[in-house]
Parts: structure tokens; sequence; C-alpha cells
């Protein structure tokens, strides 16, 4: 019969491997300004999202991203997708929120016309319906609203605002710092194609996000640590499968700060979904070997502790890496032929219930036994598992 417990000390090491890396890297987060470790998307840091496509497959990431530094935002990143769009980040706040006047086409009555002999009526000024002859009745006119041309009234500017095809409920920016970019980059690249997002989040939304996910996280954790020690009526258990759980989240944020610094992958609002997602895992897997315990210390009182947690972790053995399994091909499926845009966030479930497998097996038990062990020795008890020293006679 395997010893997992007597071998606790190498599984503690092979876990202190595992997560003193990551740790490391996340504490250089702060010190290096964000140039080392964890890299936040604009979900947390504010700034834009803009997913476009070239009528001309032959545009390259690197020339999208020289339009953008002519244009003063040295900062922006952009990364293809594999459907043939480019996602374009940038953190620079110039950008600003995007205009109310991104319509399909803007509205004449935004300025009044000023052509020489244009009817003082309402109606007719309102209007950019080609009807020959205004309508005399000063109420709105219903050819007020935004006609199928494909060009805006010089009243408005000036600016053309034809959709691109393929734009669905997409439509490209026409005016303001957005609008100078897209009559820039189609200057430079030819006609854009489609949108398919422009996601602008300010400091103050980005802020508020920060605080929730850390107030998340951290509720998830004393919520748990309290059930489970209501329920196997002991603040061992709660208390280990928390440390456990707490190993699987550093060895996950970790990991990303790894990536982070040398790939420059960001974790956004799926992440903490993800971060969640691992908590309840690994607390469900270490609940199935808990109870195990508690069964057996009823059926087998009167054992030592130790052989108690072995026998109940080789049980569980078989159940905890059948359920894991299903789900890691799962997810490894998902994360080959899921797409770019969940990507992430699936490579964040996979490493998560991994390592929640490992823990609640390899950590969470051996834990429980080491305290069970030092309460023993200060209560002035024999620790468990120790055969007693024979007197000489």
């Amino acid at each position: 019969m395997f010893d997992v417990i007597g071998k606790r000390r190498w599984f503690f090491l092979f876990s202190g491997l595992l997560t003193i890396p990551g740790l490391i890297f996340i504490l250089l987060t702060p010190v290096t300004g964000g140039s080392v470790g964890l890299q936040f998307s604009i979900d947390y840091t504010g700034g834009t999202t803009w997913e476009i496509r070239f009528k001309d497959p032959a545009v390259t990431a690197d020339q999208i991203k020289t339009v953008f530094v002519n244009q003063g935002i040295a900062d922006a990143e952009v990364l293809s997708t594999s459907d043939g769009y480019y996602e374009i980040r940038t953190k620079t706040a110039a950008l600003g929120t995007p205009p109310p006047e991104d319509t399909p086409v803007p509205s004449a009555s935004a300025a009044p016309s000023s052509s020489p002999g244009a009817s003082s009526s309402p109606a007719a000024s309102a209007s950019p319906s080609p009807s020959p002859s205004p309508s005399p009745s000063p109420s709105p006119s219903p050819s007020a609203s935004p006609a199928p041309s494909g060009s805006a009234s010089p009243g408005a500017g000036g600016v053309t605002a034809s959709p691109s095809p393929g734009l669905g409920n997409e439509t490209l920016p026409t005016t303001g710092k957005f609008g100078d970019i897209r009559k820039a980059l189609e200057t430079a690249l030819g006609p854009i194609d489609s949108q398919r997002n422009l996601t602008t989040v300010g400091p103050v939304i980005s802020q508020e996000l920060t605080q929730q996910a850390v107030l998340l996280v951290i509720l998830g954790s004393i919520g748990i640590l309290a059930w489970m020690t209501f329920r196997f009526r002991d603040v061992k258990f709660g208390a280990t499968a928390l440390v456990a759980l707490l190993h699987d989240v550093v060895v996950v944020v970790g990991t990303f700060a790894i990536l982070g610094t040398f790939f420059r992958v960001e974790i956004d609002a799926l992440f903490v979904t993800a971060m969640l997602t691992v908590i309840g895992f690994s607390v469900h897997d270490t609940i199935v070997v808990y109870d195990r315990i508690r069964e057996n210390k009823a059926r087998h009182a009167g054992e030592p502790f130790e052989q108690i947690v072995n026998h109940s972790v080789l049980q569980t053995f078989g159940r905890s890496i059948n359920t894991s399994l299903t789900v890691v091909v799962t997810l490894t499926a998902l994360l080959l032929f899921g797409g770019s845009a969940i990507r992430y966030f699936v490579l964040a479930l996979l490493i998560g219930i991994v390592s929640g497998t490992y823990s609640s097996i390899f950590n969470a038990s051996p834990l429980l036994v080491v305290w069970q062990n030092w309460e023993d020795r200060r209560r002035g008890r024999q620790p468990a598992g120790r055969p007693a020293r024979r007197s000489a006679s």
C-alpha cells in the first residue's frame, strides 16, 4: 500500500517548487510598476479595445501598430485573431469615450443648413430625405430619421459616415479621436471591412472592478472556511482546506504572472470567474477526501490517525482522478479548438483544476495530519501513527 502521508515532505517540497517562482513574479508586479509580473487588461486599468478587419487580408499587425504610433498612441498592442480580425488594445486616455455621433449616418439636424435659399421650415432643414418639396408642417417629419444614404449632409460637418460592409450592429466611428484613427488606418491600409467590438473602460470603472474581484475571492474563501468548519465540527478541516485552496490560487495567478512577463498575457474579468470556479472545484475535491476521513474515524476508532487518513486518501484517489480527468479532457478540447476569445479563461481553469486535484490529495490531507500531530504533542499525547517508546525495565 502506497504511503501518501508518510511521504508528505516530498509532496510539500513539490508544491513549493510550483508556487515559489510564481509567487516571486506576483510580488515583482508592484515593485516593477507592471513591467514584470501580472499584466492587467483594460478591465482593471482602463483603456480601449477595438476589433476590426480590413478588406485587404495582407494587412499585418505591425502596419496597424505603425499607424497608431504615428497618431501619437505608442502603447497600442495589436493582436491577430484566427478569424481575420485584429484586436487593438491601448491604455492611452486620449481616446476617451466613443463620441455620441458614432451612428450609421449622423442626422442633419445636428447643425442648421447654411446653404443659400434654404427653407426656414424646421421640417425642411431637418430632413435629409430626397423629397423635392419640403413639408410645410412645423411638426417633425418622419423623414428626419437617418436616411439610408451613404453620406451625411454638409450641414453635419461634411464627415463621411458610410458604414462598411458586414458591420451588422457595430458601426465604425466617424468623429473625434476614433474618427481620426479610422481615417488614418484606411488611408494607409485600405478600407476597413467590419468592426466587431469597440469598448472603452474608464479608470473609475476599472478600479471598482478590481475591488469587486478582490472582495469576491476574500468572501469566497471566508465562506468556505466557515462552512467546512461547521460541516466537520473542527476548524482544522476548514483551515487546511483553505491552505490547499490558496495553493491553487497562487499556482494559477503565478503562472499568469510568468506568462505575462514573457508573453504579455493579460488577465481580464473572465479570469476572476475562472478563479472562483477553481476555488469551488478544489474545495469540492477536498470535501470528498475529508468526508471519507470522518467516516473512517468512526469505523476504525483507535487506529492511528495517519493510517486512517492514508486509507481515506487511497480509497478516494480513483474517484478524484476520474472526475478531474473528464473535466481536463473537455477543457483541453476547448483550449485547442475554442478560439482566442476564451483561450486564457480555459487555460486558467485547466491549470487550476489540475492543481486543485493535486492539492486535495497531496496537500490538504497531509496538512491535516501535521496539525493533528502538533496538537497531540502540545497536549502531551503521543503523536498519531507513532508507536510509543517502551520504557527500560
